[in-house]
């Protein structure tokens, strides 16, 4: 079983010459990550084993240390670690950085050592290798009190982002909770991909492959421009609802809708229009997703009114209140705070008797009691603690108005990329992330991890309350991407 560590760490591994540390280091971290004071000593001096560079060696090796904690980065410290001062000083830099740092014991048998030692070309005199062995045994016992977090012995190590171990403990691939009602929806949210005319044959392309790979949903921005968070505001953006029948017509089960819909950026009636000729295109398959809007600078960008939020409130309550009444059966009319309507006229009418709604947001006092009182499910932000007590709120207000909480399908939205094993994961990470942007952040930014990973993470949002994840992968559009999620969709279905 491998011990799961979380990026950025720093690792300091201790043992005499020949215990096996270069040999283990270069096995489970990626080179880059790898400080040692042998190599060091080979680029300032005439080679790895000249003592006389050792003094400038250590000097580099300790602002080395430093720019990388200060930068957040994996740092593996590859030294004899036999010096106290030296471990507690690394340990007061990583914790000055917020980083975890972690000693590495390697208790490698005396025999060993001395036999790889003089299997060398250069083996280190026996004397030398006498002192570092007796000093070894004095190490081992004040090694505890250097203020580590945690002290280990030489086993098989992962780095994995800080989410999957906070969460790794709570969920087995073997066993994930309720695993048959937990379902996933795929986010496009970039359309950067090159040429404009290719983009409805890459679009088709994820949303055919996101349907074979068991996604029950697809949902696309609702936005005019690119958002900040995202990338930037001249990328390509399509606009959502035409985008949404385009993918009517090559899809043939996943559900469609946009995440979610800014109710300031239509008139309400006509956006029921829309979603109400989506679902006969796409032959039932609707989604809408609403929300209050928060762009203020994309609508007033555009000419399009930003209202104040209790204006914004009342527009989405309205809509609410609508909708039912333009799908359903004859033209009755609608008088509402913001808008009104002598006549409620829509035909064809929808297929599915009851289009599902979404509200997006995770504001306790009036978002979720509109959620419990007029939605089919909401959609919440946050890591798994959040979402546990978001869900308790919601099942509080379903309790003021006697509606069973059940009948309310809770969502979460996450970045996520997964690969087969850590070596693919590491070279998809390599080949997406940005020149200045660190392995590490990238990595936590989208809950890099592997299929075992990913299990974990959703099984700790299912335990908290939601049963249905919408996931943004970054490489969707690469090969391979869409169908190793597919793996994790069905470890999860499975009984």
């Amino acid at each position: 079983m491998e011990l799961r560590l979380p990026m950025p760490s720093l690792v300091v591994l201790v043992g005499p010459a020949g215990s096996g540390k270069s040999s283990w280091a270069a096995t489970m971290f990626h080179e880059s990550e790898i400080v040692s004071s042998d190599r060091i000593r080979g680029m300032v001096g005439a080679g790895e084993d000249d003592r006389q560079a050792g003094t400038a060696a250590f000097s580099i090796l300790e602002q080395v240390v430093s720019e990388r904690m200060s930068r957040g980065l994996t740092t593996v410290i590859d030294t004899l670690g036999m010096d106290r001062d030296n471990r507690r000083r690394w340990v007061g830099i990583a914790h000055e950085a917020r980083i975890p740092a972690y000693a590495v014991v390697f208790e490698t048998p005396t025999a060993q050592i001395r036999a790889r030692n003089w299997a060398r070309a250069r083996p280190i005199p026996r004397t030398v290798l006498d002192k570092q062995l007796s000093r070894y045994r004095v190490v081992h016992g004040e090694i505890e009190d250097d203020g580590f977090d945690q002290v280990i012995t030489e086993q098989p190590i992962v780095m994995v982002t800080p989410s999957v171990v906070a969460t790794g403990n709570r969920a087995s691939p073997e066993s994930p909770a309720s695993p048959a009602r937990h379902r996933f929806g795929l986010v496009v949210n970039r359309f950067d991909w090159g040429d404009p005319a290719g983009l409805a044959k890459n679009l088709a392309s994820i949303a055919r492959r996101a349907e074979a790979a068991g996604f029950h949903d697809l949902w696309l921005m609702d936005h005019f421009r690119q958002i900040p968070r995202v990338g930037r505001p001249w990328e390509d953006m399509p606009e959502a609802y035409l985008s949404l029948s385009f993918l009517a017509g090559v899809t043939g089960s996943i559900g469609l809708g946009a995440l979610v819909s800014s109710i300031g950026h239509r008139h309400p009636v006509v956006l029921g229009k829309m979603v109400a000729t989506l679902d006969v295109l796409s032959g039932g398959r609707a989604l809408l997703g609403l929300g209050i809007g928060w762009d203020q600078a994309e609508q007033e960008g555009y000419g399009i009114p930003f209202q104040p939020m209790g204006q914004r409130y009342d527009a989405l309550e309205d809509t609410l209140r609508m909708l039912p009444l333009l799908w359903g059966k004859g033209s009755p009319p609608f008088t509402g705070v913001t808008f009104s309507a002598s006549h409620l006229t829509c035909y064809p009418r929808p297929i599915q008797e009851h289009i599902p709604i979404l509200i997006g947001g995770s504001g306790e006092r009036r978002t979720l009691r509109l959620v419990a009182r007029y939605a089919d499910a909401c959609n919440l932000f946050g890591k798994p603690d959040v979402i546990r007590r978001k869900v308790e709120v919601l099942r509080r207000h379903c309790s003021e108005i006697d509606r069973d909480p059940d009948e309310i399908e809770v969502t979460h939205l996450v970045d996520v990329m997964v690969a087969p094993d850590r070596s693919a994961l590491r070279e998809r990470v390599e080949l997406l992330r940005g020149r200045s942007t660190t392995v590490e952040s990238f990595m936590a930014r989208y809950n890099a991890g592997v299929i075992e990973d990913q299990l974990e993470h959703f099984g700790a949002y299912h335990e908290a309350g939601a049963n249905h994840s919408m996931v943004v992968l970054p490489d969707a559009h690469l090969e391979g991407s869409i169908e190793t999620f597919g793996l994790v969709i069905g470890a999860m279905a499975r009984p």
